[in-house]
């Protein structure tokens, strides 16, 4: 990707030779013509345990400068959140003291909700494939699939409606519901539509949002935070295990094919250069789209189902913008220390042109038009605030994270480096208007639009989650109806990306998922017992990670 200006270099290479890489060579770790498994693609969703990592919480985690006509010589208000409840009632009395009085009532109500949600994203969606076609003894067994639902209903209670409310109406209309000032709003708003092209005033953008804050970190509920070294490191740590286990990761062996033998099983895949690798089973971690529309041959796939997943809506708002500045952005609403170190509100994600929640609708209506946002909205975080490791001494890494951009602009007409270098211009007069002297400190960037996304880490649409969002392709509905479950209709082959149930920020749950129910013979039963996992990468610019578990030896 070409970058304007000196280029974006990184300021501390991660070694092109990493242990895991080194160890498995020096064993003579070769391609093997067969394997117990085979999982296609890299990245994190084959994580199923830490290993050797180092975690840097954000708290605070939010923060939104004002810009603020007629505000004279007067610092600008700014919205600083964190998990100090207290300071953020004091932090939102400078626009409503009502907001501030009622904010606790609507974490708690929310964390409620999230309590409830939580243990469906951890367990298989309802198999409605089995409850409506299956044997008496699977429909039998299935109705175990029916737990987390009744759990959640046990949980939610008599407030049911209010929260069924929540998770189908625009998210406008949830927190018009609970505050009346608009730069809490907008700060909450962002969670609804960050990486969906949607607007606040879409309907179920309220799930979204949910889905953003549930989870935690470090046994913080709904916390956030950087792992030291990027998130390359937790790619190595995940390769660094399961290459101790047994598993083979290969990052230059491009899959072409899904290969099925004459009954209509996987039997393994085949490679760019004509290598055929035998598995019992192939898990894939790319698109529902790159699975079944590119690697599996058509012949094998009920029409139906190939026509859904075709069908999917992959549409991404975001342009992702990465930067390399040679200090740290000093806001009109909170300069800078002194020296220059950071401070708290650098460790945030920090939202930008977000101070009401019509202009994420305005920044939204221009993408529909087939226009790049005139004022889009931008979510900047420094992880090298956190991460010293990330950038020399006194510089830093930013990244941007930018919507609405339409994926083919209007006209028809496609992107080129003259639009990529107009947008992230605007995004960085925009930027400018916050941060004085933030286009001065730039020393390079690299401007991703979701066309780039889609060529270079194989993203359908650009789409981080690989498909919308949306309700209707959620849960049991996710990628397609009756098939959520990360099976397919081929034997031996499994989803285990964001594609699958449950989607959204780095998880591992759609792995974990693919454990011993969908492959009950790919685990050893039996204490030590072993597997044989070899990962390949279908593109080559990735570092290849992702393993499945073995529930008896813990592998």
């Amino acid at each position: 990707m070409p970058a304007s200006g000196r280029g974006l270099c990184r300021a501390v290479a991660a070694s092109p030779f990493p242990a895991w890489r080194r160890a498995h060579t020096e064993a003579g770790g070769g391609l093997k013509p067969e394997y117990d498994a085979v999982v296609i693609g890299a990245g994190h969703n084959g994580l199923v345990a830490k290993h050797g990592l180092r975690l840097h919480l954000r708290n605070p985690y939010s923060f939104t400068p004002m810009l603020e006509e007629g505000a004279g010589s007067k610092v600008p208000r700014s919205l600083l959140l964190g998990t100090d409840m207290a300071e953020n009632q004091k932090q939102i009395a400078q626009f409503s003291r009502k907001d501030a009085q009622v904010f606790p009532r609507y974490e708690e109500f929310m964390h409620r909700l999230a309590l409830a949600i939580d243990p469906l994203l951890d367990a298989a969606p309802v198999d409605m494939a089995a409850l409506q076609r299956g044997s008496l003894l699977q429909r039998i067994k299935s109705l175990s699939t029916l737990k987390p639902l009744l759990k959640a209903g046990r949980i939610l209670g008599a407030q049911l409606p209010e929260y069924y409310e929540v998770l189908t109406a625009p998210i406008t209309k949830v927190l018009d519901q609970w505050f009346e000032s608009e730069p809490l709003k907008a700060t909450l708003a962002t969670d609804a539509v960050i990486g969906a092209m949607t607007s606040p005033r879409t309907p179920g953008s309220g799930y979204v949002l949910l889905h953003h804050v549930m989870g935690g970190l470090e046994g913080m509920q709904g916390a956030w935070g950087y792992v030291q070294g990027g998130m390359g490191a937790l790619s190595d740590a995940i390769a660094s295990s399961a290459t101790t286990h047994g598993a083979s990761i290969f990052t230059e062996k491009t899959v072409v094919k899904v290969q099925v033998n004459s009954e209509g099983c996987v039997q393994g895949v085949v490679l760019e250069d004509g290598t055929e690798v035998r598995s019992k089973v192939v898990l894939s971690n790319t698109s529902p789209q790159i699975t079944f529309l590119k690697l599996t041959p058509q012949e094998w796939l009920p029409e139906k189902f190939l026509e859904k997943i075709s069908q999917l809506d992959t549409r991404s708002p975001v342009t992702k913008i990465n930067v390399a500045v040679d200090r740290l952005p000093s806001f009109l609403a909170a300069p800078n220390a002194p020296r220059g170190h950071p401070l708290p509100h650098h460790q945030c994600s920090i939202h930008l042109n977000c101070e009401d929640t019509l202009l994420l609708h305005q920044a939204f209506e221009d993408a529909m038009d087939g226009l790049p946002s005139h004022r889009p909205m931008i979510e900047l975080c420094i992880p090298s605030a956190l991460d010293p490791t990330l950038a020399p001494s006194g510089c830093h890494v930013v990244s941007l994270f930018t919507q609405y951009t339409p994926y083919t602009l209007a006209g028809g007409k496609a992107w080129d480096e003259r639009e990529r270098d107009a947008y992230a211009d605007r995004v960085f007069d925009c930027i400018e208007v916050y941060a004085p002297g933030f286009k001065d400190s730039v020393v390079g960037r690299d401007i991703l639009t979701p066309p780039d996304l889609e060529r270079i880490f194989g993203l359908p649409g650009g789409n981080i989650f690989h498909c919308a969002m949306s309700l209707d392709q959620l849960y049991f509905a996710r990628p397609v109806p009756l098939h959520s479950g990360y099976r397919c209709p081929l034997q031996g082959l499994c989803l285990c990306g964001s594609g699958a149930h449950p989607a959204g920020p780095p998880s591992a749950i759609e792995t974990v998922g693919c454990g011993p129910g969908p492959f009950p013979d790919l685990w050893c039963g039996k204490p030590g017992g072993s597997q044989d996992l070899l990962n390949v990468c279908p593109r080559r610019r990735c570092d290849g990670s992702c393993w499945a578990k073995c529930s008896a030896c813990g592998l």
